[in-house]
């Protein structure tokens, strides 16, 4: 047991004051009942920083912090075009695609789908993102966090997963099955500090060990010196983990389709700007989420490659064989997804533990509550509103979306304990939802910039997507899955020009969106940001090529 009784004290102190906090932020105003606008879309009161905060907390949980420090273990530097290449899609979105959604006034991106297309559209999509969510999401960020903690407070062995799972799911729902969003959206503010904190304190902690005679600066020397490899944002073709970082495609390739549909029709990432108080607030918040994401490597990244680096050393010292104890496997391979916990449990002194732990566990609480309101939200505003009770109040509303919250979390939990058999989560998360992915964005997309898309086409691409993405899966194409994405998504493009075509060759679609330039007009704030990211990604990509 590493976990000692002060940092029990800061951690158990930290649960009590997130919920009492989000509780305090969501309460019922005087003489004011939580309508459906409160409680899915923080009755539209976000500010910059809290959407910014929020977008990022709600993005950063145990799959990133944990899974991405096992590629980080796995791969090195390259896993984090995740990141880096969000920062640039986060400023695609901000500019193109939010002053459609905020003018068009929509709750959810199934609603977004009805006023582009038609309902059974709509409905077929806000079916599979309840299931992606609750089936995929909820599992693996409840499973990591769980899998976290049991390897700092207990042994690794497996004891505290499932307690860790309830404990989890418990603190989530406290504050957000009653607050909604606008309590997720303003703890999210505290929870983003702690995460970078605790990230920054664990990647200096494991530089300052990673040589004998200790130095952050020594430290990063020499893991550059010893793993100069791991540095390299595009990975050659005769890397172990090119199948999963195909070389130049995360510049030029299926991460784009991967990020544009994750930050851009995501509703439990989308759904904080549409709860700005105005265009202008949710984009300045795109904005400061996307300074934010260049920085997650460091505190992310960076710890899994020190990992390898004292799992990889010749010398028999406590640490080296510390180290294989616990990255390996009974079938003799590498158990990536403990290289984050294994560095807290061994490195991080008490107290400080304590502080690490509940910056673990605010990325992974703030992620479950996101995804659960966002279930929730999908499940009131576009199954249960229109299908069982159109003339629902607002308060039978919110009760529903309460309820389906606490479902979605049940299921979740009797899932996740099914995952330990995979030995890098964050790549289960990507490829499985990749198969599907391409499709919807190509979709979502077209919907949006293209007037000649008809229904008919966009029904016939959304379902044949995956067909396609199944046959570009198989071994003897041999293609790694985001070159699947790629090409899934160009042929999913080509399936709905075709159908939408043959069906209206001169004519625009009647729900086309008429857009003017004067939509995509932005601040100078918003502009000096965008240009100042994309400086920074150049010298960046230009550093680590």
């Amino acid at each position: 047991m590493n976990f000692t009784s002060i940092d029990y004290i800061i951690f158990i102190g930290y649960i009590l004051g997130i919920v009492a906090l989000g509780l305090y932020v969501s309460r019922d105003k005087k003489g004011h009942e939580k309508n459906s606008n409160d409680y899915f879309l923080a009755g539209n009161t976000l500010t910059w920083w809290a959407i910014g905060a929020s977008l990022i907390a709600a993005n950063i949980s145990a799959e990133q912090i944990i899974g991405m420090s096992g590629s980080g273990m796995a791969g090195g530097l390259a896993i984090a075009s995740y990141e880096w290449m969000a920062a640039l899609t986060l400023i695609i979105v901000g500019k193109f695609f939010l002053p459609i959604f905020i003018e068009k006034k929509i709750y959810t991106i199934p609603e977004y789908i009805e006023k582009r297309y038609n309902t059974t559209l709509k409905t077929i999509l806000a079916i599979f993102w309840i299931f992606l969510f609750v089936f995929v999401n909820l599992t693996t960020v409840m499973f990591l966090g769980a899998k976290a903690l049991d390897t700092i407070m207990g042994n690794g062995d497996g004891t505290l997963l499932v307690p860790a799972m309830i404990g989890l799911a418990l603190i989530a729902a406290a504050y957000s099955l009653y607050g909604g969003l606008s309590a997720v959206a303003w703890t999210d503010v505290i929870q983003v500090i702690l995460l970078v904190l605790g990230g920054i304190i664990t990647t200096v902690i494991a530089l300052d060990h990673v040589t004998p005679d200790g130095g952050i600066f020594a430290g990063l020397s020499h893991v550059y010196d010893k793993a100069g490899d791991k540095f390299h944002m595009i990975l050659s073709r005769d890397n172990p983990e090119f199948s999963n970082l195909p070389g130049i495609a995360v510049l030029i390739g299926g991460m784009w389709i991967a990020n544009l549909y994750y930050w851009g029709f995501n509703q439990y990432i989308i759904q904080r700007t549409l709860a700005a108080k105005s265009l202008k607030e949710a984009q300045r918040g795109i904005a400061f989420a996307a300074f934010l994401k260049l920085i997650i490597p460091l505190i992310v990244v960076v710890p899994g490659i020190v990992a390898f680096i004292m799992y990889s050393q010749p010398e028999g010292t406590a640490i080296v064989e510390g180290a294989r104890d616990a990255f390996s496997k009974a079938n003799g391979t590498i158990n990536y997804d403990k290289a984050y916990p294994w560095l807290i449990s061994t490195f991080v002194p008490t107290g400080l533990k304590g502080v690490v732990v509940a910056a673990l566990t605010a990325a992974i609480i703030s992620s479950l509550a996101s995804m659960l309101n966002s279930t929730a939200t999908i499940f009131t505003m576009d199954i249960y509103k229109p299908y069982v009770n159109k003339a629902a109040t607002e308060k039978r509303l919110v009760t529903v979306g309460r309820i389906t919250a606490a479902v979605a979390l049940v299921i979740a939990l009797v899932i996740a304990p099914f995952l330990s058999t995979l030995p890098q989560v964050f790549q289960y998360i990507q490829e499985y939802t990749g198969l599907v992915s391409p499709g919807v964005l190509a979709v979502s997309m077209l919907g949006l910039f293209w007037k000649k898309v008809t229904t008919r086409g966009a029904i016939w691409g959304t379902i044949l997507s995956i067909p396609v993405a199944l046959i570009l899966k198989i071994p003897a194409i041999q293609l790694p899955f985001m070159d699947q994405m790629m090409y899934t998504f160009i042929i999913t493009i080509g399936i709905i020009a075709m159908i939408s075509l043959s069906s209206n060759k001169f004519d625009d679609d009647p729900k086309g969106f008429n857009l003017t330039a004067k939509l995509f007009s932005t601040d100078s704030t918003f502009n000096i940001a965008s240009y100042t990211i994309l400086m920074i990604l150049a010298v960046l990509y230009a550093a680590f090529w």
